[in-house]
């Protein structure tokens, strides 16, 4: 046994065990998940780090057929439906950059993908100005399901694939369930929302089911989704490169880092009044000074 693998379990676990189906597939678990994630904690990766590749590479997982097999080819579809979702190539470079890597630690270099794909620097970004509009334009057009499809992704950061998740039952309960990568989430939805939703739900007699669907009741597909929010763009004047579910989802997360950041401060401000107050009390005269002896 290398010394490498003595001193790391991870790698031990892969030198003891190695893959298990050879060329031309390589079968998936989620024990081998775990271990590249140990492996790789053992390295040294911060905890931002480790959940971004445990977010990508259970993305594949999940993805993948029911045998859970990796074969030639496979990392080139799963880029080519990446993109198709609506996915920047920045996120799919990511998504592909995890995929490899456990691949590299299978021992199976056969089957990575090669290449990346070009990323554009300059990220479209909405202003809640702009969103505003979108609103006030689906309001004033009376295109009540598109003001609301607008809303929800601005107000919750939902993943437009998990859209079908809003359903009546979960707006009964007030949270919705939906899968980010390998791991399950409980969106949080602001009651004034769920309190439309339920509305419209009631006006187009929605008694079960997904609440966004077409007229045969089948779940708006991503295409449909993102082509409406197009045209509402043009309507609305904003830039189409931002019709998009992603820059909504953008949008809310930025909303919330920046009120977090306002958080932070207002937290620094008041520890500093305290202290000062505290200093006050029981500080150290400045310019005076005593023996120690």
């Amino acid at each position: 046994m290398t010394m490498e693998a003595m001193l790391d379990p991870a790698v031990e676990r892969r030198v003891s065990s190695p893959p298990r189906a050879g060329p031309p597939g390589l079968k998936l678990t989620s024990d081998d998940l775990e271990a590249y994630l140990d492996g790789l904690s053992r390295k040294g990766r911060v905890a931002g780090t480790l959940t971004a590749y445990r977010h990508n590479i259970y993305a594949l997982y999940t993805t993948l057929p029911p045998d859970k097999t990796v074969r030639p080819g496979t990392l080139a579809q799963w880029q080519k439906e990446l993109l198709e979702q609506g996915y920047s190539p920045r996120t799919v470079n990511t998504r592909l950059s995890a995929a490899n890597g456990l691949l590299d630690y299978l021992g199976r270099r056969d089957l990575q993908y090669v290449g990346t794909l070009e990323v554009d620097d300059v990220q479209p970004e909405l202003t809640r100005t702009e969103y505003l509009r979108l609103l006030t334009t689906a309001r004033a057009l009376d295109k009540e399901r598109l003001y609301l499809l607008v809303k929800v992704f601005g107000c919750t950061g939902i993943p437009v694939q998990e859209l079908p998740r809003v359903t009546v039952e979960a707006l009964d309960e007030g949270q919705i369930t939906v899968r980010n990568g390998g791991t399950v989430q409980l969106l949080h939805l602001p009651d004034f929302l769920r309190k439309e939703l339920l509305a419209y739900a009631q006006r187009k007699g929605i008694l079960s089911g997904p609440l966004f669907r077409t007229r045969n009741g089948k779940p708006l597909s991503r295409t449909s989704v993102t082509d409406s929010i197009k045209r509402l763009c043009r309507d609305a004047r904003v830039p189409e490169e931002k019709a998009n579910p992603r820059c909504l989802k953008r949008l809310w997360q930025s909303t919330q880092d920046g009120i977090r950041a306002q958080i932070d401060l207002l937290v620094e401000q008041a520890c500093d009044r305290l202290m000062e107050t505290e200093q006050l009390t029981v500080g150290w005269e400045v310019g005076k000074g005593v023996s120690d002896v």
